[in-house]
């Protein structure tokens, strides 16, 4: 039993293939979209990709860029199809083709949905290299003279500016490493010296932060040092003091920002995985439709469309045996003649043979 039988007119059969060339030339449109969805997104990603630990995350972009362009030249391709299926003469030229034709575009439509599932799927990843990257550029802050790393400094200083965040997960982080260089240290303070030795590292390790971390919203000059020691500043109101620097780390703060771009991103493909979904059913049906009036042999009689011939246990189990018998066609049957030698060719081979009489 055929799955979603419907019949057709031959008005109705024209105004499908109408329909779905306009449909077509908009999927054109559509599959621009993605391609500028996917541009737009490595380039965002491509901003801050110093402070991810790998760049695996480019997977998703390069997703939509790729389904994009296949967008593109299919759905152009569908275009034309259509508008000459709608006369039967003119459809036996891409006869042979609808079939190909649909299940390009059944397998480009499948990648646009995995497409939309990675934007909201890839949270994770993006937060975990979000955390190993962060925390690699903080420990190589102060290298601002070595080849590779010079340009973490100003990476991070215009990230904690931009996004009002500081540290990996807090100010505190900075705590823990050690972001001033020591050509800027005094060798010859007793002070640098001890806080030097104290460390089992002999990292210069101090409860301040860089100057990117103090907010634009404090009443007072911004209190970068010694923040943990609110008697070392005059007038130092305790209530107010989450006011002098950014509470927010920044790797929430990233997340959050590539979080809301890809639940838009995702919803924008999910809504064109929609649209490619009904322009292949319709191809579908136009597909069928068409057919069955060449078996008709009458081009102005109804004909039946369907997107599945026969139920879909029934297409599956034959699609099942179809490549099964393919995989036994590059395998030797244990015929049990084989390497056995042919006894009759043996047994005629004396009696063909010519007697030679000897001479007396």
């Amino acid at each position: 039993m055929a799955v979603g039988k419907v019949t057709f007119t031959k008005a109705e059969r024209e105004k499908l293939a109408e329909v779905l060339c306009l449909l077509n030339w908009i999927s054109v449109v559509t599959g621009a979209i993605l391609f500028g969805l996917g541009l737009f997104l490595k380039i965002e990603i491509q901003k801050w990709q110093e402070v991810m630990s790998d760049q695996g995350i480019l997977y998703v972009p390069h997703m939509l860029i790729t389904t994009g362009l296949a967008a593109c030249s299919i759905n152009f391709l569908g275009g034309k199809i259509c508008l000459d299926c709608a006369d039967t003469n003119k459809f036996l030229r891409w006869k042979l083709v609808m079939m190909p034709y649909i299940i390009c575009t059944f397998f480009f439509t499948s990648c646009v949905l995995v497409g939309a599932l990675m934007c909201y799927s890839i949270r994770s990843h993006l937060e975990e290299s979000l955390l190993l990257g962060l925390r690699h550029a903080m420990r190589h802050y102060k290298d601002t003279d070595t080849p590779g790393r010079c340009y973490l400094k100003r990476t991070l200083d215009l990230l904690q500016i931009q996004f009002h965040c500081c540290g990996n997960t807090g100010y505190r982080d900075w705590f823990q490493v050690q972001w001033i260089s020591n050509r800027y240290l005094d060798m010859t303070n007793s002070a640098v010296i001890d806080r030097l030795r104290s460390n089992v590292e002999g990292k210069y390790l101090t409860d301040g932060v860089p100057f990117s971390c103090c907010s634009t919203f404090s009443p007072r000059p911004c209190i970068q040092h010694q923040v943990s020691n609110s008697s070392a500043h005059f007038n130092y109101d305790q209530q107010r003091q989450q006011l002098n620097l950014w509470r927010k780390g920044c790797r929430p703060a990233l997340l959050d920002h590539y979080t809301s771009i890809m639940q838009s991103i995702g919803l924008i493909v999910l809504l064109i995985w929609l649209f490619e979904l009904l322009v292949l059913t319709g191809v579908r049906y136009l597909q069928t439709a068409m057919e069955n009036v060449l078996r008709l042999g009458d081009p102005d009689s109804e004909s039946d469309g369907w997107i599945l011939e026969n139920s879909l246990a029934e297409t599956a189990r034959s699609n099942f045996n179809i490549i099964k018998n393919l995989g036994k066609c590059y395998q030797v049957d244990d015929d049990p003649n084989i390497n056995v030698p042919n006894v009759t060719a043996e047994q005629e081979l004396p009696s063909q043979q010519v007697q030679i009489p000897v001479a007396s």
